[in-house]
């Protein structure tokens, strides 16, 4: 389990991130010091000798996860998904609503500065489902996938696994290397190039 400290504070996470113990070759980790925000998670994990980095995102109603991620100047790659419930209605992802949000133009900023883009459904659904029968569901759990990313495909929305949750659970696949998974965690010298390079 990945998150930030839990508090009895108003600054307890609402992001929880799940990393089955198989995948543990790989050397998740989670990062605070690049989105240190509670409703923000930021995991890095090794794959081909190369960090790639997750987020996973709650953006309350008034977006304040979103904004921070738009008022936040930071020089990162690879990020390979975000996704969470971004608690954004847009005609864009759900042909149940007819109008645009300006909150939907920040998550695109958002989303061109981490070269990510929108990924489509495999079948269009709802995401999360209300108990009023008068209201439709809605789509705001989305997942973005780094640009010319040739080994990902459309991501599948499963309303039948929500459980308890009022959520639909999103799922891709990620393809793991499999002959770098078993080889020891890398270390970089001190003060050594390699260790300047990947600072940089």
């Amino acid at each position: 389990m990945f998150t930030r400290n839990f508090s009895q504070t108003n600054d307890s996470s609402r992001v929880i991130t799940y990393i089955n113990v198989r995948l543990s070759s790989l050397h998740f980790s989670l990062w605070k010091n690049i989105f240190n925000y509670r409703d923000i998670s930021y995991i890095s994990f090794f794959n081909c000798s190369l960090v790639y980095f997750l987020i996973n995102v709650y953006s309350n109603l008034s977006q304040s996860a979103l904004k921070y991620l738009n008022n936040t100047e930071v020089n990162i790659g690879n990020t390979l998904i975000m996704t969470g419930d971004f608690n954004i209605r847009d005609s864009i992802w759900d042909s149940n609503f007819s109008h645009h949000s300006i909150h939907s133009n920040i998550l695109f900023e958002v989303t061109d500065f981490l070269h990510l883009k929108l990924s489509r459904p495999t079948e269009q659904v709802s995401t999360r489902y209300l108990n009023n029968q008068q209201d439709f569901n809605l789509v705001i759990n989305l997942m973005f996938l780094r640009l010319e990313s040739l080994e990902h495909d459309n991501h599948t929305i499963h309303p039948d696994w929500r459980l308890t949750s009022d959520h639909a659970l999103l799922t891709i696949n990620i393809f793991i290397f499999k002959k770098y998974t078993q080889t020891r965690k890398q270390t970089l010298a001190k003060n050594s190039k390699k260790e300047e390079n990947f600072i940089v």
